[in-house]
């Protein structure tokens, strides 16, 4: 990893241990943890190829895999993708920086039908990485294949700055919500949640 990330950077070895934590909880006290899996569903045809990037413990995939997608899942931080591959058995989750995501050279040469980034991804990559983060995104999607990006805007990414990243990484805005649950999008928002898609060719 040539950069370290955001997670790395700021927080403690102590914060991932609270994270796997936290949604182990939520998940045994019945929390409803499939919003973003459910939107990501909805959009994409029975038994997708979908990549999870940024899969943390895993949550995302698992919904995903649950309803029939097929599911790989890439985080930065080892002791996140232990806990996927512990709690959720099925999807292949691997160690990857999303910057330098390269998954043929893990032997999944096949392209995505969808990405999905949820839970503040883009906000946790490395500083100055976010182009390289979409762009690698985008390589990894088919033609017309969408990506599913959600964070909210008070942790220093701008969203016009998000855009001009989009667009440098040849991928297009189709819509913008407030929400996983299809809020409508309004300039006063403090999250968003942006379908992008990789033009035909």
């Amino acid at each position: 990893m040539t950069n370290p990330t955001r997670w790395a950077t700021e927080t403690g070895p102590e914060h991932s241990q609270w994270y796997i934590a936290r949604f182990r909880q939520l998940a045994a006290e019945g929390a409803d943890l499939d919003g973003e899996a459910r939107l990501v569903d909805a959009v994409v045809a029975p038994r997708s190829r979908i990549l999870d990037a940024g899969c943390g413990t895993g949550r995302v995939g698992a919904a995903l895999a649950r309803r029939g997608h097929l599911v790989v899942g890439v985080d930065a931080d080892p002791a996140l993708v232990e806990a996927a591959r512990t709690d959720h058995p099925g999807p292949r989750w691997l160690v990857a920086d999303l910057a330098e995501l390269d998954l043929a050279g893990a032997g999944e040469a096949e392209p995505f039908d969808a990405a999905v980034l949820a839970g503040n991804v883009m906000a946790f990559v490395a500083p100055g990485t976010e182009p390289t983060v979409l762009a690698r995104i985008a390589g990894h999607l088919r033609p017309d294949g969408v990506a599913l990006v959600g964070f909210g805007l008070d942790r220093g990414y701008r969203l016009d700055h998000f855009d001009s990243d989009v667009a440098a990484a040849g991928l297009r805005l189709d819509q913008r919500f407030a929400t996983w649950d299809l809020r409508p999008w309004r300039e006063e928002a403090d999250f968003a949640v942006s379908l992008l898609r990789r033009p035909p060719d």
